[in-house]
């Protein structure tokens, strides 16, 4: 097979859309695999488009406005105060968060328990293991901030303590 040949099989192939092909004649041997073509670039959405109100010429007056309404709802909803200073327990691995050693037995821990170092809070699996996560500030346990079977993230808020004084 000449170079001419080739050249003339692997335009053959492109115009039929050939990824890979493969010729054996006697004790030539031929393989042709095309790269996958990149996949296409997502195209911003069509149906939603940007606005840009148009400065108003000098001379123009716009009739003024309906007043604005407040909601009073909103108004009233209570501002969240910031929490005291609580000890945060993140998660220092992706998984699934398992609040007990089994299905049916009590959790490790309860919101008012007093916590001390070292003591298993929770189970986080991670590639069919089970991962024990343990305490790392003594004090009296606020808030579980992650549900049972619920997938967390590498860092994520698992528990909030009230650090013992």
């Amino acid at each position: 097979m000449n170079q001419k040949e080739l050249k003339e099989l692997i335009e053959f192939l492109i115009e039929k859309d050939i990824a890979e092909f493969e010729l054996e004649r006697g004790d030539v041997k031929v393989k042709i695999k095309r790269a996958a073509e990149p996949a296409p670039v997502a195209l911003p959405d069509s149906r939603y488009i940007t606005v840009h109100p148009a400065p108003l010429e000098a001379g123009v007056h716009l009739a003024p406005s309906a007043p604005a309404r407040v909601d009073l709802a909103a108004a009233a909803a209570p501002v969240p105060v910031p929490e005291e200073d609580l000890h945060i327990v993140r998660s220092p691995i992706v998984g699934t968060f398992y609040e007990a050693p089994s299905p049916g037995a009590p959790p490790f821990v309860k919101v008012g328990d007093t916590l001390e170092v070292g003591q298993v809070l929770c189970i986080v699996e991670a590639m069919k293991l089970m991962n024990e996560i343990e305490c790392d500030a003594a004090g009296e346990l606020v808030k579980k901030l992650v549900a049972n079977g619920q997938p967390i993230e590498y860092g994520q808020e698992m528990f909030a303590i009230r650090p013992a004084k």
